[in-house]
């Protein structure tokens, strides 16, 4: 009889136990709130929506050419990027971006004082050369090898069809280009033409030419 009236006392306390176990796991934790207020509506994107797609940049790059490989690394909005590889090895990577979403990098081009095919042209460490095309995409060269040097990142941003990309229709200067006083970024010397030999066993044949000058004869 005893047990029973305390099997009595003790139901009512499982039952509130258990609803108070229920509440607690339903509400949300202090996290959650956090995770949801710094990722809801008027949280900043990480790329602008403006930006332009990285497959449109796909058509700016340069092909394979004097033993290198341009091979496809990285595409996302606003950005892409290939791999420049020779024997098998990466020696640079090429990037097109879209500074839309990074604005602070069109800023460093300001004060640019080179220019590659008429768009301003920056240093970026040692190891990146970068151009500014209609005040908008950034692209860049870096060496990924110490023997891919300064010349060898302005002669490859040479390849790349900058102009083609200026025309863009999100560029905010789609003809105009800046101004070409900056003086041309140098680029690798190219090694000296060798003259043209003739061919085995054929010798030019040597022509006598006569002489131009009047004959002297005495005075009669």
């Amino acid at each position: 009889m005893s047990l029973t009236r305390w099997l009595r006392r003790l139901v009512p306390l499982m039952v509130c136990l258990v609803l108070l176990v229920s509440a607690c796991s339903s509400a949300p934790s202090k996290y959650d709130q956090v995770q949801k207020d710094t990722t809801g509506f008027g949280a900043p994107a990480a790329v602008d929506k403006k930006a332009e797609k990285g497959g449109t940049f796909n058509a700016f790059f340069p092909g394979n050419q004097d033993g290198y490989n341009v091979i496809p690394y990285q595409e996302k909005k606003g950005f892409a990027e290939y791999k420049l590889e020779q024997d098998g090895k990466t020696v640079a990577m090429l990037t097109i971006s879209d500074t839309t979403s990074v604005p602070g990098s069109a800023e460093k081009y300001s004060a640019a004082t080179q220019s590659i095919d008429g768009f301003p042209s920056v240093e970026q460490g040692s190891t990146a050369t970068g151009v500014l095309v209609n005040d908008r995409y950034q692209v860049k060269v870096l060496s990924r090898d110490p023997s891919f040097t300064k010349e060898d990142r302005a002669a490859w941003l040479q390849k790349f069809d900058l102009q083609g990309l200026a025309q863009l229709k999100g560029a905010i200067n789609p003809v105009a280009k800046p101004a070409a006083a900056l003086p041309q970024a140098p680029t690798a010397a190219a090694p000296p033409a060798t003259p043209a030999q003739p061919k085995d066993g054929f010798k030019l044949p040597r022509v006598k030419l006569p002489s131009l000058a009047p004959s002297l004869q005495p005075a009669s």
